[in-house]
């Protein structure tokens, strides 16, 4: 296949909707060691000032979803994580409150989540440190709203902007920009997102999920714990996350075959989105087996559209 052209995407500043992410609530005096009892992350000792990615995982170690958490009070969480996958999740750690003075809920229209590109992302993380994952309150004393420091993409700066729906920035704060912009660029980021075509697919290393920080290997237990922490110290990793982009339109839970071995499938689709000002083609974050990922690969099918490997921003040891 012709190499794809991707965008030119530095240009790119202002404001993206985001409906394809949500935010769940957690508070109370037991919010934060309750999560921390369930997720990958150091729940406990996250402060105000930063945002981290967490893993929730089944007792086999499979990622049921996944989330960027920030905790703005000891005593209040945000959770954002895909918006098809949110209400199994909170009905499912809703199980496991017990009787911790927690208080799980959908934030709703008082927590939305909204994209900043390039200048408009620069602006409003000024006061933020500089390293991602930084949180900086926005709008003023009262307003109740952050904005997180996202991974810079293709020279593109990007932020989280979190709060209420009827503070949420517009299009006078830069461009209105669509959403198919900010999905390419979450996928180029190489930080995976658990849809719900791909629940209990994975252990956090085959989607590379550990790279990007989403697991503190020296926290306490957790669901799954047991089978994460030795994926990562007594085997060796088979399956890893790579970018891929493609001529067709794609889809979270495909299937990737490779031409060494037509008869199975070799991995699986993420995440994927539409490369923007490219019609019909895909970007996309697959997992596959790493014996594979030199091989000529076709999406769907042995003989389905071709795929060409993209560079991901960060290394990968591919142990085989």
């Amino acid at each position: 296949m012709d190499k794809i052209t991707l965008p030119h995407a530095p240009t790119w500043s202002g404001v993206v909707a985001l409906p394809h992410l949500t935010c769940l609530r957690a508070d109370g005096p037991d919010a934060a060691s309750f999560l921390h009892g369930q997720l990958s992350q150091d729940i406990e000792g996250l402060g105000d000032a930063d945002a981290r990615l967490a893993a929730y995982c089944s007792a086999k170690g499979r990622m049921l979803g996944d989330a960027l958490v920030l905790r703005p009070t000891p005593e209040h969480i945000l959770l954002v994580l895909s918006a098809d996958v949110a209400p199994a999740v909170l009905k499912r750690l809703s199980m496991f409150v017990l009787r911790a003075k927690a208080k799980l809920s959908a934030a709703g229209p008082e927590v939305v989540p909204m994209g900043l590109l390039g200048e408009t992302a620069e602006h409003a993380l000024t006061g933020a440190a500089p390293h991602d994952g930084a949180v900086v309150p926005h709008g003023g004393p009262g307003a109740n709203a952050w904005v997180v420091r996202l991974p810079r993409v293709q020279g593109v700066a990007r932020a989280l902007w979190l709060g209420p729906a009827a503070q949420a920035p517009t299009a006078s704060h830069g461009d209105a920009l669509p959403h198919d912009a900010w999905r390419w660029l979450e996928v180029a980021s190489g930080v995976p997102r658990i849809e719900q075509a791909t629940v209990d697919q994975f252990v956090p290393q085959m989607v590379n999920f550990e790279l990007v920080g989403g697991v503190n290997f020296k926290k306490g237990c957790y669901p799954g714990q047991e089978i994460v922490a030795r994926s990562q110290y007594r085997g060796t990793i088979k399956r890893r996350l790579y970018l891929l982009h493609t001529a067709a339109p794609a889809q979270p839970g495909q299937e990737i075959f490779a031409q060494a071995d037509p008869g199975q499938p070799a991995g699986m689709v993420v995440n994927a989105a539409p490369v923007p000002g490219v019609a019909g083609a895909s970007s996309l974050l697959a997992e596959l087996k790493i014996q594979h990922a030199q091989d000529a690969l076709a999406l769907g099918a042995s003989d389905g559209p071709a795929l060409q490997v993209g560079e991901l921003p960060y290394a990968v040891v591919q142990d085989i």
